[in-house]
């Protein structure tokens, strides 16, 4: 008998989970499992697990064209089945898979995969490629704990109670494949009309999203400040001083006019008039005293956690996601985290319970206030089952975490806080209104006392007073009944409109939810999330994808959109393709998918609605007649080089309106941005600039210059090995310190920084190093540091070419000269040394950097 095989009539059930260390945790939770190579085996399961997707959707190939063939003449795309494809680097684990499936004797399926829209979608895939037609059940887990594995399994549920779940996952992958490829493929087909080929990538929810964020661009550019004036005056009565604000009894706000206030005056002189009018006089004063309570903010879902860790802390979308993961697989410290949900289960009172009583010791005060007090009780803000759906808000699980890293415990700490804060009671105030009556104007003062911090105990001092300062002044001198004031002294304070602020990831992940509409009310914007852009565990995604295609910049904490991001949203636009820039009608998608999850919309009729968008967006690319669209474009403040004329742009070029000169917006597959073109016809040359793609899809990095027509050209820097070169004159520049391998001066010369001997005819020397590495640029101040002290500062824009992602590092020169990375150390946490830890001098060097 076979390794593996059971006796006749004996039979198994094979789970698969999403990851291996998922698989790992339900082997030691359900124990009695020996390990083989890549499953586990017991008597009554096998076990195993994919390593994400294992495979992708693809057209069946009698319907597919290649990339030279994107023409209108091969759209739209929509084919009447989809294929699957393995992804080739996991083509192993899915051949295991298949074997393991097709057991004689297993004779049922478990889906262990993360309980949501993904892992659902990875076991299907899986299923359909095995072609099997054995049973399914579904483990559906909130946390990771041994506990909460094994409850799981003694309720797994039947495949028919996630079917809603199952065609919904299966749609958001064809409906996102349907219209990211008819609709990349008309664009690009669009914009290769007269030649070339652009690439112009648009996603079902990626490009609406983009669309807010160009919306917003655009407002900041065209705004125009206006000003304004404020009073502010100094009133004294018996108790001492206290400040006053002008403003209008009457007014009522204008349609139109966001800037418009009760504050705010428009006429310098009507400030001056009041001013005048008002200072050294007495007058009367009237105070309203009344009580005010704040709640508690409702439990974190995933977005509104992101929110708070890039406000806080300045955690991108996707470094949270991937914290709060590792905080709910690896330490078992938090509940699922891919959720939407901001409430509890009802019957989930003793188990609360039972998480405060295992807190760590730092919160110990909190769970202990709370139990005493029997706030733990029936409240359908916290406890509502028609506000959970698949998963409940994020909370501890009461496992107490081992380990973390620093940035971990801060997002265990933002979960835990919240947690305990929910329970308190509200936070009570005392707000007053004061009225000062100056000849007839009105002066207003406000005072917020915290009577009972109530839920602010749990943040410490530092939120109390916070808060106080958000509110005004804590506390007013008193008055007396019928007293009088005089107005010592009004001031008018000049001041200026402000242009709406850009989107950072927080208030980004908030438009999206509420589908471009900013909600600030809590509640408000958890009902509109079902409408929202994507879905909690996909908008973190969303945001890095259009940073990694170039349509958004990440600038500081903001995010700023690129010139290729106004040209894809004037294109759209152009055409009349609203389906893909309007963001309340994707919001209207999500809906429908989450009414499929639900059981409320069938698949064909969502997809057949899909598949009309598909060809709408390529008709109306394919109908419009001219090669260019309309839009709104800038005229360039730098003349043209060739006649001195004015240069403005239209939808593919940048043209003088008094010759001939004409450029491309696009080269080499990168846009220019508008500085970057100013900057050019300015001095001449651009860059180094990065993201230029050569006709084989590598990337490669250059200086633009302007050759003898006024044309943009590469400047790739003169070859090291053109010995007939001509000597180089460095004699204009300062050298950046000494060349590490002779110790001759070191210089800018094109793309790189090189040893002054390294270049012309009489080269000795071969040291160069790149102004830009892995997308990082190096600047002069960085270069001068690393020759003269072995060492730049901490760099944080390189970017893996492997993963391509970002990371942190310094570059350091090795002995032979060649520069290297090394990794910032982590700060060991308290009580680390006393465990041996290494010292935090200790760092990981890589190799050759550039």
């Amino acid at each position: 008998m076979a390794p593996g095989q059971l006796p006749d009539g004996m039979s198994k059930q094979l789970i698969i989970a999403e990851k291996p260390s998922v698989a790992a945790d339900i082997a030691r939770a359900l124990g009695g499992f020996t390990k083989e190579k890549d499953y586990y085996e017991s008597d009554d399961y096998v076990l195993s697990s994919a390593v994400g997707h294992l495979l992708e959707l693809v057209v069946p190939e009698e319907y597919e064209v290649k990339r030279g063939k994107w023409t209108f003449a091969h759209l739209p795309v929509i084919p009447p089945r989809f294929a699957l494809k393995p992804v080739e680097k996991t083509d192993d684990r899915l051949k295991l898979l298949t074997r393991l499936i097709k057991r004689k004797d297993v004779d049922g399926l478990i889906n262990a995969c993360d309980a949501g829209r993904e892992g659902e979608l990875i076991f299907n895939y899986i299923a359909q490629h095995a072609k099997t037609d054995k049973p399914v059940r579904r483990l559906w887990l909130q946390s990771m704990t041994a506990q909460a594995i094994r409850d799981g399994f003694a309720h797994l549920r039947a495949a028919q109670e996630v079917e809603g779940l199952r065609s919904a996952a299966i749609c958001r992958a064809e409906s996102d494949w349907l219209i990211g490829i008819n609709g990349t493929r008309a664009m690009t087909a669009f914009n290769s009309k007269t030649g070339g080929f652009h690439l112009t990538t648009v996603g079902r929810v990626q490009t609406p999203t983009l669309a807010i964020v160009v919306e917003r661009e655009d407002r900041i550019r065209k705004f125009k400040p206006r000003d304004y004036w404020e009073l502010e005056a100094d009133f004294a009565c018996q108790a001492g001083h206290y400040a006053g604000r002008w403003f209008d009894e009457k007014f009522r706000k204008p349609e139109g006019d966001e800037h418009a206030t009760a504050f705010r005056i428009w006429d310098k002189a009507q400030a001056e008039a009041i001013r005048a009018k008002c200072a050294g006089k007495r007058g009367t004063v009237s105070e309203e005293a009344k009580p005010s309570t704040q709640l508690s903010p409702l439990l974190f879902d995933l977005t509104s956690l992101q929110r708070e860790a890039n406000g806080r802390f300045g955690f991108s979308a996707r470094v949270t996601l991937q914290l709060a993961q590792a905080l709910y697989e690896k330490h078992k410290a938090l509940t699922y985290p891919r959720t939407d949900a901001r409430a509890l289960p009802e019957d989930y009172l003793p188990t609360v319970k039972d998480v405060l009583r295992a807190l760590p010791e730092e919160y110990a005060p909190f769970a202990g206030e709370i139990a005493s007090q029997g706030w733990v009780r029936p409240n359908k803000r916290i406890f509502n089952n028609a506000k959970i759906s698949d998963h409940f808000a994020i909370i501890p699980t009461g496992t107490l975490p081992k380990s973390l890293s620093e940035a971990e415990q801060k997002i265990y700490d933002l979960v835990t806080r919240r947690f305990l804060a929910v329970f308190y009671p509200a936070a009570e105030y005392r707000i007053t209104t004061r009225i000062s009556r100056i000849e007839g104007e009105a002066f207003k003062t406000e005072g917020k006392v915290l009577v009972n911090p109530g839920w602010l105990a749990v943040y410490g001092k530092a939120a109390v007073n916070e808060d106080e300062a958000e509110g005004g002044s804590p506390q007013l001198v008193p008055i007396q009944p019928g007293e009088t004031v005089n107005a010592d002294e009004v001031a008018v304070k000049a001041l200026v409109t402000k242009p709406p602020a850009r989107f950072n990831e927080a208030t980004l992940l908030s438009a999206m939810e509420g589908a471009g509409k900013m909600v600030d009310d809590e509640e408000l914007r958890a009902a509109m999330a079902e409408r929202g852009l994507g879905t909690p565990a996909t908008r973190a995604q969303i945001i890095e994808g259009l940073i990694t295609e170039q349509y958004l910049h990440r600038e500081g904490r903001e995010l700023i959109p690129s010139a290729k991001a106004f040209s894809l949203i004037t294109l759209l636009k152009g055409l009349g393709v609203t389906a893909l820039t309007s963001p309340e009608l994707t919001g209207g998608w999500e809906y429908k998918l989450s009414r499929m999850e639900r059981g409320e919309l069938s698949r064909e009729a969502f997809m057949a609605e899909i598949a009309e968008m598909a060809r709408e967006v390529v008709e109306r690319a394919k109908r419009f007649e001219s090669d260019t669209v309309p839009g709104e474009f800038v005229t360039l403040k730098t003349p043209c080089p060739k006649c001195g004329g004015t240069v403005k742009e239209n939808y593919k070029k940048f043209a003088c309106q008094g010759c001939d000169w004409s450029t491309w917006k696009i080269v080499a597959g990168r846009q220019f941005e508008y500085e970057e073109i100013e900057t050019l016809l300015a001095t001449g040359k651009v860059g180094p600039l990065t993201g230029f793609r050569n006709k084989m899809g590598r990337l490669f990095n250059a200086e633009i210059v302007l050759n003898e027509d006024k044309q943009p050209t590469f400047d790739f820097g003169q070859p090291k090995d053109d010995e007939s070169a001509e000597p180089v004159d460095f004699s204009a520049q300062q050298s950046l310190g000494p060349c590490p391998k002779c110790g001759a001066g070191v210089f800018e010369h094109g793309m790189a920084y090189v040893c002054g001997k390294s270049v012309g005819p009489q080269k000795s020397c071969d040291y160069r190093s790149g102004k830009i590495i892995l997308q990082q640029a190096i600047d002069r101040e960085q270069m001068a540091k690393l020759l003269a002290e072995g060492r730049t500062e901490l760099l944080k824009g390189f970017v893996s070419a492997r993963t391509r992602l970002k990371f942190s590092a310094f570059l350091v020169r090795g002995a032979d000269g060649k520069v290297g990375f090394e990794f910032e150390a982590k700060t060991p946490k308290a009580g680390a040394a006393d465990k041996g830890a290494k010292p935090a001098a200790a760092r990981k060097r890589a190799t050759k950097a550039g």
